[in-house]
């Protein structure tokens, strides 16, 4: 086997390095959101369109359930290098809200975060992929 070049070597840790920052900035935002979501809840509520909600219970689970799936995200790539449970719940999430839409007539918020969930699930996945690829 040829010894690699120089530039054969950080084209090799090239996906690595950007798989890991996605994982990481993916994983930061789920956290702000949860984060947001707990300790912000009816700004956060009204600032997305919503008129509010009671009892804020359900609106404050979302944030922990944001918080538990950034560690998750988190715990499953720095132990496995995977990303199936982020990528699983960004479709999940993904096919929600976009169903949501369709159905109910709801904020500006929620076909945002559509996209950018769908953004996000899509760049994780392409550079994903290309880490798997052989060399």
């Amino acid at each position: 086997m040829a010894p690699q070049s120089e530039s054969d070597r950080e084209s090799s840790s090239f996906w690595p390095a950007l798989e890991e920052a996605l994982v990481i900035l993916v994983a930061l935002h789920s956290a702000a959101i949860g984060v947001g979501a707990l300790v912000a809840t009816e700004w956060g509520l009204r600032f997305g369109g919503f008129p509010g909600a009671s009892p804020l219970f359900f609106p404050r689970q979302v944030g922990v359930f944001h918080l538990v799936v950034a560690f998750a995200y988190l715990i499953e790539y720095f132990r496995y290098r995977g990303v199936m449970v982020l990528v699983t719940t960004k479709a999940i999430a993904v096919s929600f809200l976009v169903t949501m839409v369709v159905v109910d007539r709801l904020p500006w918020i929620v076909p945002f975060s559509a996209l950018g969930d769908g953004l996000m699930v899509v760049a994780v996945l392409a550079v994903h992929m290309r880490v798997l690829r052989p060399r």
